[in-house]
């Protein structure tokens, strides 16, 4: 699936994923993968739905979110480049991914976050701890009364 804003593409095709790009940001700028092995960025991105965020065919953000598509997903490793941050990215990126057919049964989506709550809050995420947040939806699966 693909979508595009302003120059900007985000797309799920992981074949478009440049993998050497993803490890490098994980592994040297996130505080929550430092160091992290490429091999386990390969084997991530195999197990998950990924979102690659694209300016003239380079990446510029990622995200990927682990689910089973039916009741529960979490939300991982989302990340703009801080040289195309402040463009309304990170909130297109989860407009996106909250929009994708993958979660629209899932009753809850977590992730973990120790700065980006302000993010997260606008669309609905609510703070567990210092640290995870979740989205719920508690009566996604109760049918409607009919009207009397």
């Amino acid at each position: 699936m693909t979508w595009q804003r302003n120059g900007f593409t985000i797309d799920t095709n992981k074949d478009q994923l440049d993998l050497n790009y993803i490890h490098e940001f994980l592994s040297t700028q996130s505080y929550w993968a430092e160091q992290i092995p490429f091999d386990i960025v390969r084997r991530s991105v195999e197990g998950s739905r990924c979102f690659g965020v694209y300016r003239n065919e380079k990446q510029v953000g990622f995200a990927r979110l682990i689910s089973d598509a039916a009741t529960f997903a979490y939300l991982a490793d989302v990340f703009i480049d801080a040289s195309h941050r402040g463009q309304g990215l990170g909130k297109w990126l989860m407009e996106v991914i909250l929009g994708h057919p993958d979660v629209q049964d899932v009753r809850g989506i977590m992730l973990g976050t120790k700065d980006a709550h302000s993010l997260y809050q606008k669309f609905g995420f609510t703070a567990i701890d210092d640290r995870f947040m979740r989205l719920h939806f508690p009566n996604r699966y109760k049918q409607q009364q009919p009207a009397k």
